[in-house]
């Protein structure tokens, strides 16, 4: 098993070369169906909850859509709730007054503002990841610059990807070396991995020399190009207009809160 498997880097990349619905709508399409969704989610204030709860539609639709592995995603996105929990984690410690009521159990502002900004980080870094694994790096970027990032931008974005590959097979290189010499990763003294890492560094800066070189000799003009240029279609634009559509409504109104009336009044 090669580095890239190993870090998982380039999971995301087989995942939008899949033949599936969602990878056919067009990168600029989902690139700002996205946005508009971050800019809804993030946009509550810190005690609202059960609004955010119809926003969860759109990454269950995309994972669908995509055949996105949800337990791939997930473990992706623990990678950074640790920083998700260092903003929240102390909000019931310091915010303690009673906001709501659960029967006889009556909930702080402190919960519901930690309750918020873990399920907003999960929506928002959710529909990131599932943008580039339903896009891929290239065509996002390519897509982005179309939509008028500036190119330098766009092209440092998807360096920037891209030699996470670089990084991640040097590493796989040197971890072989030192298993293959009888060393245990886990028993080595700190003072080693520092070394490591500056080893690494340097490994990966003249690779990168030499695959920029290699990039220029084949006629590198900063340039993104793609196989085959995608245009508008009909069902990009109701993508669009349609998800659009939804997080607005969503927005100005409750719907989690409407269907809990229409639902208690039929009941009833």
């Amino acid at each position: 098993m090669n580095a890239g498997h190993w870090l998982e880097v380039d999971r995301l990349e087989e995942l939008a070369r899949l033949e599936a619905p969602a990878q056919r709508v067009d990168a600029r399409v989902k690139a700002v169906v996205t946005l508009v969704f971050v800019v809804c989610v993030m946009s509550y204030s810190r005690y609202q909850v059960s609004a955010l709860m119809p926003f969860f539609l759109y990454p269950i639709a995309m994972l669908a859509r995509g055949r996105i592995p949800a337990g791939y995603l997930f473990r992706k996105i623990l990678m950074a709730a640790p920083f998700a929990l260092a903003v929240a984690v102390f909000n019931p410690f310091f915010d303690r007054a009673p906001m709501a009521a659960l029967g006889p159990v009556t909930i702080s502002g402190g919960w519901l503002s930690f309750a918020s900004v873990m399920l907003r980080f999960l929506l928002t870094v959710g529909a990131a990841l599932i943008l580039v694994a339903c896009t891929g790096m290239h065509r996002l970027c390519a897509g982005l610059e179309s939509l008028g990032m500036p190119r330098v931008f766009a092209v440092q974005l998807l360096f920037l990807h891209r030699y996470l590959f670089v990084v991640a097979e040097e590493g796989g290189r040197m971890t072989r070396s030192l298993e293959m010499r009888g060393a245990r990763l886990r028993a080595l003294p700190g003072r080693v991995y520092g070394s490591l890492l500056g080893h690494l560094l340097m490994r990966a800066l003249a690779r990168a020399d030499r695959v920029y070189r290699a990039m220029v000799a084949r006629g590198f003009d900063g340039e993104i190009r793609l196989l085959r240029p995608t245009s508008l279609r009909g069902s990009d634009w109701g993508f669009l207009l349609g998800w659009t559509a939804f997080f607005v409504a969503a927005r100005i109104w409750n719907l989690a809160d409407l269907l809990g009336g229409l639902l208690s009044g039929g009941v009833s």
